[in-house]
């Protein structure tokens, strides 16, 4: 199977955000408190060529962040919190096109969650099943969820997502998943954590596997070193979901392709798993 990380634009954001410091509403503080940026980084969404038609996983940012009044000024993350870069050219509709793919041709898109950077490009799909988890899609609506930071009032006007729940099914160390393909060879996994609701997609292909994890951790590196992000309400939550994809890749050489880190791209054009010396160094 084709696999395109696509990337929309760049992101800065706190470094504390990346990996968080401290515990519980301490460890979220420290993020909004923290005056260091990180470089900018990658966005990525991601196109699966399936024979039973493409699915999309997440669809990136929107080019309108950069309009005057996009985001709510009142809001402090979009105040002080994040920085955005995207060219029109850069939103996944256009890539898509590029790379011969329609509307038509994507029956499926699966949300990893519901954060902004990887659902402003929802308007390319208006013709596709939106697949949001349950969990996820009740946070994010709403005044409620203007409040926590989805600017849902930007979500397109025909936006009625099929609201998901895994199945009691184990798939390796997930105690759940949900089979996406007659083929059963793509099936959405829960990675609880950066969101209550979070989930990623696994792509079987062979002797290898592709997690496409959102923003299970924000690269490679923090999830080997089990380094939870700034943003995750839940220490414990988001450990566990660390630990089981580590779990997954001890068994399954795994391509690990997560949103934001800068190595993405390489990895999943090259299928470059991580290595099995990687995996024994954290369990010594």
């Amino acid at each position: 199977m084709k696999i395109h990380a696509i990337q929309t634009g760049t992101v800065a954001v706190k470094t504390r955000q990346m990996a968080g410091v401290g515990h519980g509403h301490r460890r979220t503080l420290n993020m909004f408190l923290d005056r260091e940026w990180s470089e900018p980084l990658p966005t990525y969404a991601y196109a699966i060529e399936h024979p039973e038609g493409v699915i999309v996983v997440d669809t990136g940012e929107t080019a309108r962040t950069s309009e005057t009044g996009y985001f709510p000024r009142w809001h402090p993350f979009f105040r002080f919190g994040v920085r955005m870069w995207v060219d029109p050219e850069e939103e996944i509709g256009p890539q898509l096109h590029a790379l011969g793919i329609t509307p038509k041709d994507v029956p499926k898109v699966v949300m990893t969650h519901m954060h902004t950077d990887h659902a402003g490009g929802l308007h390319h799909f208006a013709h596709s099943e939106i697949l949001v988890s349950r969990t996820d899609l009740k946070l994010s609506s709403g005044r409620l969820g203007r409040l926590r930071g989805y600017p849902n009032r930007r979500w397109p006007t025909w936006f009625d997502p099929t609201a998901i729940d895994l199945k009691s099914e184990p798939f390796g160390p997930f105690p759940q998943s949900l089979t996406l393909t007659q083929a059963g060879d793509v099936r959405i996994v829960p990675l609880h954590g950066h969101t209550p609701g979070h989930i990623g997609v696994i792509v079987d292909d062979g002797d290898h596997s592709v997690l496409l994890a959102g923003d299970a951790s924000y690269n490679q590196d923090l999830m080997l070193r089990g380094v939870i992000d700034g943003v995750s309400p839940d220490d414990a939550v988001a450990r566990t979901t660390l630990e089981r994809i580590r779990s997954f890749a001890t068994s399954t050489p795994t391509v690990y392709a997560v949103a934001h880190d800068p190595d993405t791209g390489r990895r999943v054009a090259e299928r470059t798993v991580i290595e099995t010396r990687q995996l024994e160094m954290i369990a010594q």
